[in-house]
């Protein structure tokens, strides 16, 4: 058989199969977050706000039950020490263009610091495109959810499977 009519069936087989799927679990603390980061693994978060504590201008406030999410693509983790902090910790950070009832058109700007302890800081802001002012401004104090402790944040993250089953139409 020439190296044509192999690299077809190949080709062909590679086409009617299922070449990958993802498998989604959940990242259940720091440790497991920070290793799937390390690995390149595709992780997101999930924010449910109502679980977490509010603070605007150092007075808490009632979290609304809103929920919110993000694609993790670019991040820093600090070791405890590194820079003078007690606790590691990884940031990340997401800014996306938005249009809002009230202030217009903003610059929504999520912050997040994941602490070894497994807290987690949100702090969220929408920032006006033009002057670069701050019109709102919260910051989210939470905890990961492990499953079975139904706390706010969960984060999960992409596994992809090879599947080299063959579809029959």
């Amino acid at each position: 058989m020439s190296l044509f009519l192999k690299s077809l069936i190949v080709f062909s087989l590679i086409l009617m199969s299922n070449l990958s799927a993802q498998e989604t679990s959940q990242i259940k603390d720091f440790g497991q977050l920070l290793s799937s980061l390390k690995k390149g693994a595709q992780v997101r978060v999930v924010f449910h706000y109502a679980k977490c504590r509010l603070v605007v201008d150092s007075t808490e406030e009632k979290s609304p039950d809103v929920t919110g999410g993000m694609g993790i693509d670019e991040f820093e983790y600090f070791p405890a020490g590194s820079i003078k902090n007690p606790k590691g910790y990884l940031v990340f950070s997401k800014s996306v263009l938005i249009s809002h009832r009230k202030y217009g058109y903003v610059i929504n700007y999520v912050k997040c610091r994941v602490f070894e302890d497994n807290t987690v800081e949100v702090n969220a802001r929408y920032i006006t495109p033009d002057k670069y002012e701050t019109v709102m401004n919260e910051t989210f104090y939470c905890t990961i959810s492990n499953g079975e402790n139904d706390e706010g944040v969960l984060f999960f993250h992409r596994r992809l499977i090879l599947d080299f089953r063959v579809k029959i139409w």
